[in-house]
């Protein structure tokens, strides 16, 4: 499989069509199609379906996809690593926690940008299920979520351990309801938080009887301080809040309040020189505050 016929077939994917592609590509019409033919007859296999305004991926084509951007990746970093050595270049595609990246991210990306200067970071925020469905998927080298995952495809590595709370407004009495149901307040469905705030409701006989969804710490705390409902975070997110003041937290029993965030990536993926970078800063600044929350919770 030639690396060319790859980087044609990504530009043609990407553009939706191939007189855009020929366009970036800086070649004719004639050559990318013949690129992508020749691809489609060397996997035996349809790679576009062609329509009026352009072309769209197959389901074998949405299959190559990911693999071609991994070349794709590899092939500008080792051209970058050849001429300028092995410091870390190119762009490296992350995920990570809304919380997570609200409270733990800026050091590591700080201290990173400073050490290296030639890697652009992109960072995709999302629930735990969706940044595990985007490693595995090739989009992301790699991202930081609720652990354990458990997945044979992937590796994980704790990074940082977190107590949970529940989180109720400040004028309510307590957190649980004298009767009927819950209001929770919750990030999108994939969330390992609300996961864990609707099994918790559920031990002691309650379920959710409104729920809203939303895609940002800022709303969740804001709608949980404006008496709406509860929600489940990390307490290190709510003591940090400016909305402190009109916010109660509640812990949980001591089996039950404690999560792994974990970094997670790709068994069979080489780790990129940016990649190992990363890992080795959010390792050396995050292993003391995890060893003391393990040695808090092992005395406890």
């Amino acid at each position: 499989m030639n690396s060319s016929d790859l980087r044609v077939f990504e530009a043609v994917a990407r553009t939706g069509g191939i007189g855009k592609a020929a366009l970036e590509l800086r070649t004719v019409q004639s050559n990318v199609t013949a690129r992508v033919r020749h691809l489609e007859e060397e996997l035996g296999v349809r790679l576009f379906e062609r329509h009026r305004r352009g072309v769209m991926l197959t389901s074998a084509g949405k299959q190559l996809l990911p693999y071609a951007l991994q070349v794709g990746r590899l092939l500008t970093e080792a051209e970058e690593i050849v001429r300028r050595g092995d410091e870390p270049v190119g762009t490296l595609a992350l995920g990570s926690l809304e919380t997570t990246a609200a409270l733990r991210l800026a050091p590591v990306l700080s201290a990173y940008h400073r050490a290296h200067p030639r890697v652009d970071i992109a960072l995709r925020t999302g629930t735990t299920a969706s940044l595990t469905a985007d490693v595995l998927g090739r989009r992301l080298e790699g991202a930081l979520v609720v652990g354990p995952v458990r997945h044979e495809e992937l590796v994980e590595e704790k990074l940082i351990e977190e107590e949970l709370v529940v989180v109720a407004p400040a004028a309510w009495p307590t957190w649980v309801p004298r009767e009927g149901g819950a209001r929770i307040v919750v990030f999108r469905a994939g969330c390992s938080y609300r996961q864990r705030l609707e099994a918790l409701l559920a031990g002691k006989g309650l379920v959710a009887t409104r729920l809203l969804e939303f895609g940002t710490l800022d709303g969740i705390l804001g709608c949980v301080a404006a008496g709406i409902g509860i929600t489940m975070l990390p307490r290190a997110v709510v003591a940090r809040s400016a909305l402190g003041a009109d916010l109660s937290i509640h812990p949980l029993p001591a089996n039950k309040g404690r999560t792994a965030t974990v970094f997670i990536r790709r068994r069979d993926a080489l780790v990129s020189a940016a990649l190992g970078a990363f890992l080795a800063l959010a390792r050396a600044i995050h292993a003391p505050a995890r060893r003391s929350a393990e040695l808090e919770r092992d005395m406890g």
